[in-house]
C-alpha cells in the first residue's frame, strides 16, 4: 500500500500527522506530504483512518 497528498486538496488541518505522524508530515508551506509512502501492515488501520477522516479527501490509496 502507498499513499500521496494532493496539494491542490490539503488544507492543512494535521489530522493525517495526528493519526499516523510517521507517515504524514506538515511541510514549510503548512500543507502535509507522505514522507512514507511504503506503508506496512502495522500501521495500515491508522493510515485507512488518516484517509477517511482527511476533511477535504486529499489524501489517497495508490497503486
Amino acid at each position: 500500500m502507498k499513499v500521496k497528498v494532493d496539494k491542490n486538496l490539503c488544507i492543512g488541518c494535521g489530522a493525517c500527522q495526528s493519526i499516523e505522524p510517521s507517515v504524514f508530515e506538515l511541510e514549510d508551506d503548512g500543507l502535509a506530504k507522505a514522507i512514507d509512502t511504503e506503508i506496512n501492515k502495522e500501521i495500515k488501520e491508522n493510515v485507512m483512518d488518516a484517509i477517511e477522516g482527511c476533511p477535504t479527501s486529499a489524501i489517497s490509496e495508490v497503486e
